[in-house]
Formats: C-alpha cells, structure tokens, sequence
C-alpha cells in the first residue's frame, strides 16, 4: 500500500467494524512513536477507568445520566450511594433530609421537589454544617431544585432554588 494521510484513507462503515480491527495511536511516553492498537485493546483500556484522570477540558460527557432515586416518605437520610444521584422528593406533607456525616468532601446530590411538601434540610442535630449564602435550609417550592455540595468533611453547601 502506497503511503497515505490517515484523513486519506476510506471510511470504515458501521458494519464493517470489529474488534480485531487495528488503529494507529501515537505513543508520547518518551520518544513519540506510531504504534497499533486493537478495537477490543481500546476499548478494554477505556472502561477499566483508565479515563478517571482524563480531562475532557469543558466538554461534555454523554452517556453518564444521573441516577434518580424516588422518596415519597416525610423524612429521608442521605446515604452514601446517593452521591452524584438526583433525589426526587414527592410527598403532599413536609418532607426533612438529614445530612448525616461521614458522607466524605466531594460529596454531591441534587434534589427535586416535586410534592407540594416543603423540603428542608436537617444538619442530623450539629453533626454536619449546611452553609447557604442567604441562610436558607429549604427549598423554595414545589418544583425546585436545589443541590448540596460537601468542600470538606462534613460541611457542605446548598444551592440552587432554595427558602428561609
């Protein structure tokens, strides 16, 4: 084969591909050299997490929805595997989220109300502190949203479309 552009060469349909097929990858390890690498070895480097560091600069990641978890109780306690969730809250009555500690800082969850429920948030009796910058422990209303964000162990910010 004569030596063409990478942009040169056909496209390969979406039919067409397989695992075995081979790219070409630059190695910039030390000296930049052109290597291959198979579909299947990419793939497999990709969803070991291998992309936990990788910075994708302010652009978008698609395929990584949120996790809603429903509660339809007056009172929840937020666990630890509800970091990076979307917790709905949908009751007629107030509803309460305790904020327990030990959630660990860069712990993050959004909330929805959508029951007519005011929901507040609870510092589980001083063991965890809510700063907000108005001073606001609830959400404002049914439909809003509002989040908490932990910057250091126990201590957390909530944001969003929040009430006194």
């Amino acid at each position: 084969m004569a030596n063409k552009k990478i942009t040169a060469l056909p496209e390969l349909s979406a039919g067409d591909r397989a695992t075995t097929d081979v790219l070409p990858i630059v190695d910039i390890s030390g000296t930049a050299t052109t290597k291959k690498i198979t579909v299947a070895n990419l793939v497999s480097a990709t969803s070991a997490g291998s992309l936990s560091s990788y910075d994708f600069s302010g652009n978008a990641i698609s395929g990584f929805d949120a996790s809603i978890n429903d509660q339809t109780g007056t009172a929840y306690t937020l666990l630890a595997g509800d970091n990076g969730k979307v917790v709905v809250l949908n009751n007629g009555s107030a509803v309460t989220v305790t904020v327990p500690s030990g959630l660990g800082a860069g712990f993050n969850c959004s909330f929805v109300q959508k029951g007519a429920g005011q929901v507040s948030f609870d510092n589980n009796s001083g063991a965890t502190t809510i700063n907000n910058r108005q001073s606001h422990t609830k959400i404002n209303a049914q439909y809003g949203v509002a989040s908490i964000v932990a910057y250091a162990d126990n201590v957390f910010v909530l944001a969003g479309d929040t009430a006194s």
